[in-house]
């Protein structure tokens, strides 16, 4: 009898291995046993007939690269009846723990397992949008090796998997903080790979992957589980830097009226997101080529491309499977080259440069072939360079010297225009700075280029060097001319010089010393926010456009095509049909359509008749310079005294405690001064002064 069970259980293996498309000598390599449980599984039995036999016997003991992928979000799930279900039976009949090694917790039976798993994973589990995120005691988790070489106990290993961005937190309040700090961020969406609806199966490099799916800007990408590691990752995904991205679109999309079809260059695709916004948003006003070296970012990219129902230059419309009942959005050319070889080799409206570090070694070749009033965005995250920590890098990428001051960002930001001003006027072109953000995890600058010997010997003229006191941070930038060193702290505002012995003051730079906004560009580039929905960075256009006009005035014109008044975060936003305050921004020039000849001179000639007033170079943080033993008013209550005192004021994005003004620093304290209130006040009455209770205190224990 059991032999004739046997035969028949081959025979049903044999004919589900013919229905599933597998040959019959690959059911016949199974082992018997594995066959009976297959055959009493059904459909699961499927998939495992077609696999290895030696991979069958080694999955119990060591996890292949394919499955190690699978197991680092198997914690997360909606219920425990999922976590029961993804249970394996061995040999004996019993079952295996989905998340404990087999040293950890022996096979037992479904009622023990079930027990195991409540009171030990899922009791202690973390809820998350619906999910819960078990504790894991699989070796998924490197550990640090002690003092001896060995490696920690295995209760130590335990540790949660993030359901936003995969990462690996050992203890449960720790992970609560963790999710915390993603809501704080608004990345409230899952990510994981737990679930089959947001997960897919790829094979990038020749290794089976799990890649994540991605939503942003009403685009989808898939990217792989370690997309937030750069260092192990060859497709780096930034949640950060969904602002970078969005400025980025909005000054794409001001230059997009003005000519069409433009022609942008995304140079370091990695995923392809940010080209994938542009075709999407922008349609047939672009044509977007997504650039990168790595192989495996180009597979990813292409599916992203197909992922987005957009076509991919050169390939069929069934590449891949792809069966498309609708038009493609839009075509994208994906490409794998050097970016500087690409940029040499073809002639842009638009690039982006946002490599993972500084990008020195791609501006000249970006300048050599980018078209006249064609706009250059440069995206640096080499934060410890441009943030003063490490001066040698500094001086060899920039050939730049600064130290850490109260105003490092913008010190940032202008060490990057003056570098990028030279790599320009190398080209035999100049720039006119449109934009320049300096935030936490990045620097953005995005400059016009401006063709010709005249404008290229115009761009370093404001290269200077910068004068900065080193006892009260007073800054000034050095005057043209050959003087003295004496003289160089005659140009500081203070007297530090006088009152204190030896160098005091610090020659930084070479730095830009223009402007670092265009108030028109900055309001197109709000009205561009507005139309396309993108509403986490308005408040930040907004107060870029008060700061570089340098009031705090909130309520300002946008020019547009359609009349329409909104108010958002308290700033009215007006838009007419009139063009109207766009200074000396080239829009109101008529450039569309690509004539050049004619209007690459009209807008020279506008550029040098409509000169706007500057912003004021550099912040002062109130609380740097507060006065100690006296209660500082309000900062908004500052700008208003400065205000009434006759300088310009602003707030300014690089520092939430900066205040930018046309004031020297004597009269920035001296206004500070006047209206602070010292820490223990006196009150007149009746021609005595009677003085607060702790001062009393003092004299009763002063007195003998």
């Amino acid at each position: 009898m059991a032999e004739l069970q046997k035969e028949e259980s081959v025979q049903l293996c044999q004919e589900d291995a013919d229905n599933s498309g597998s040959t019959a000598g690959e059911a016949k390599a199974d082992h018997e046993e594995s066959n009976i449980q297959q055959c009493d599984e059904g459909k699961e039995a499927e998939d495992a007939t077609n696999k290895d036999p030696k991979d069958e016997s080694g999955a119990s003991n060591t996890s292949t690269s394919s499955t190690a992928a699978a197991e680092k979000h198997i914690s997360i799930q909606a219920q425990l009846t999922d976590l029961e279900n993804l249970t394996d039976l061995d040999e004996t009949g019993k079952k295996l723990c989905p998340l404990c090694s087999e040293e950890k917790f022996k096979a037992c039976y479904n009622h023990k397992l079930r027990r195991h798993l409540q009171n030990l994973h899922w009791k202690v589990s973390v809820e998350f949008e619906g999910h819960r995120m078990c504790i894991c005691h699989l070796p998924c988790r490197q550990l640090k090796p002690s003092l001896n070489g060995d490696q920690c106990s295995s209760r130590l290993g335990a540790h949660y998997h993030c359901i936003v961005c995969s990462a690996t937190v050992s203890r449960r309040t720790d992970m609560i903080s963790h999710l915390k700090r993603h809501v704080n961020k608004g990345e409230t969406k899952a990510s994981y790979t737990g679930g089959p609806d947001s997960s897919t199966e790829t094979k990038v490099s020749g290794k089976q992957s799990f890649c994540e799916i991605l939503k942003e800007s009403d685009t989808n990408v898939q990217v792989l589980p370690n997309y937030s590691t750069p260092q192990n990752s060859d497709s780096y995904f930034s949640c950060k830097m969904k602002t970078n991205r969005q400025l980025v679109f909005c000054a794409l999309a001001v230059l997009s009226e003005e000519r069409s079809p433009l022609e942008c260059l995304d140079a370091f695709g990695a995923t392809g997101i940010m080209g994938l916004q542009w075709a999407q948003h922008l349609c047939s006003t672009v044509k977007v080529t997504i650039n990168d070296i790595n192989e495996t970012s180009v597979k990813m990219i292409r599916e992203n491309c197909h992922l987005n129902h957009m076509r991919v230059q050169g390939e069929n419309d069934d590449s891949e499977g792809e069966e498309l009942d609708e038009e493609p959005l839009s075509t994208i050319e994906v490409t794998k080259m050097d970016a500087n070889v690409l940029m040499h080799l073809r002639a842009f409206d638009f690039i982006h440069l946002d490599p993972y570090g500084t990008a020195v070694n791609y501006l000249d070749a970006a300048f050599r072939n980018v078209r006249n009033l064609g706009i250059v965005s440069v995206t640096s995250t080499d934060t410890s360079s441009l943030y003063s920590k490490t001066l040698n890098v500094t001086l060899r990428h920039y050939s730049c010297h600064i130290i850490r001051t109260e105003y490092y960002k913008e010190l940032a930001a202008r060490m990057v225009i003056a570098t990028v001003a030279r790599a320009a006027a190398r080209c035999n072109k100049g720039i006119k700075v449109l934009l320049a953000v300096a935030l936490e995890h990045f620097v953005l600058v995005v400059v016009r280029v401006l063709r010709g010997p005249t404008q290229a010997d115009e761009s370093p003229k404001k290269i200077q060097q910068l004068i900065h006191c080193q006892w009260c941070e007073e800054r000034v930038f050095l005057k043209e001319g050959s003087m003295v060193e004496e003289n160089l702290y005659r140009q500081l505002p203070c007297d530090c010089h006088g009152s204190m012995p030896g160098k005091t003051a610090v020659e930084l730079g070479p730095l830009w010393s223009g402007s670092l906004f265009n108030t028109g560009f900055l309001r197109r580039m709000l009205f561009e926010a507005v139309q396309h929905g993108m509403d986490e960075i308005q408040p930040l256009v907004k107060s870029l456009i008060c700061e570089s006009e340098c009031t705090t005035l909130k309520q300002f014109s946008i020019p547009g095509p359609a009349r329409n008044v909104r108010q958002e975060c308290g700033v009215v936003i007006k838009t007419s049909e009139k063009e109207e305050d766009v200074s000396s921004d080239e829009h109101s020039l008529g450039i569309g359509k690509r004539k050049m000849q004619e209007g690459a001179g009209n807008v020279l000639k506008r550029m040098k008749s409509e000169v706007p007033v500057e912003h004021p170079a550099f912040y002062y943080s109130i609380h740097r310079h507060s006065i100690r033993g006296m209660n500082m008013p309000k900062l908004n209550k500052f700008l208003q005294y400065l205000t009434e005192a006759g300088f310009r004021v602003s707030r300014t994005h690089f520092d939430p405690t900066g205040v930018r003004t046309d004031a020297t620093l004597a009269q920035f304290k001296s206004v500070l001064t006047k209206y602070s209130v010292p820490t223990y006040t006196t009150v007149q009455t009746g021609g005595h002064s009677h003085v607060s209770e702790e001062v009393k205190l003092d004299v009763e224990f002063a007195s003998p």
